[in-house]
């Protein structure tokens, strides 16, 4: 199971254009150059949308929804000494309190349902696409964490394939990356700030992070 909002209120959508074989003297690692940050609001969910440049040697960029085997599982589940599973019920002192990120209520496991809450560790490899927030605050930035309470969640994601053969090619084009939630202005209100970005192919190379100039929402919005 994906990480999801703990307010239910975050989804994501992406956009790619690319062109296959461009030069061939890309890196085997991906490249990124920053594009754009535009601010999207609606009657409903608003969007803020990241757009990026990419290039690949080998086009391995990408993940369909059939990419759950590892390593590019949602989570690895925490057992003891004995190889058991770690419910909540049984959890060792170092073990989290409760929330949606660390445990799981009646998760499948080796294509069985395991009625408890079991103990999991996110597996980050999940997506390939990250996103992290920040804010200034008297000068300086400072992350903002969605993972943390009271939010429990992530704007990392996944974009699809971009080829559809296994067969090495490269490739450059551009990711749109939109995320949508209906708390945006009530978060962030006139406060300055930074994306940073960066992906990942699925030989697990993680691309350069670039960074979006500081803004406010009121400075991006379309």
């Amino acid at each position: 199971m994906r990480l999801k909002s703990y307010l239910g209120i975050f989804f994501f959508l992406v956009v790619i254009s690319s062109c296959i074989n461009p030069p061939d003297n890309f890196p085997s690692v991906p490249t990124i150059e920053f594009e754009s940050l535009e601010f999207v609001p609606t009657s409903g969910a608003d969007t803020l949308i990241v757009s990026v440049h990419f290039q690949d040697a080998e086009g391995d960029l990408g993940l369909s929804a059939t990419d759950d085997d590892p390593p590019f599982q949602d989570v690895d589940f925490q057992r003891n000494s004995q190889g058991d599973l770690i419910t909540y019920s049984t959890r060792p002192p170092e073990a989290p309190s409760y929330n949606p990120i660390d445990w799981l209520v009646d998760p499948i496991v080796n294509n069985q349902i395991v009625k408890d809450t079991v103990w999991v560790k996110q597996n980050p490899n999940q997506f390939n696409i990250f996103v992290r927030f920040f804010i200034k605050r008297n000068g300086q930035f400072t992350e903002f964490r969605w993972q943390d309470p009271p939010f429990f969640t992530t704007f990392n994601g996944r974009f699809p394939r971009i080829l559809t053969t296994e067969e090495g090619q490269a490739v450059e084009g551009d990711i749109r990356y939109g995320m949508l939630s209906s708390g945006w202005q009530s978060i962030f209100r006139n406060d300055t700030i930074r994306i940073d970005v960066s992906i990942q192919d699925r030989a697990l190379n993680r691309s350069n992070e670039v960074s979006s100039p500081e803004v406010t929402l009121a400075q991006i919005t379309r």
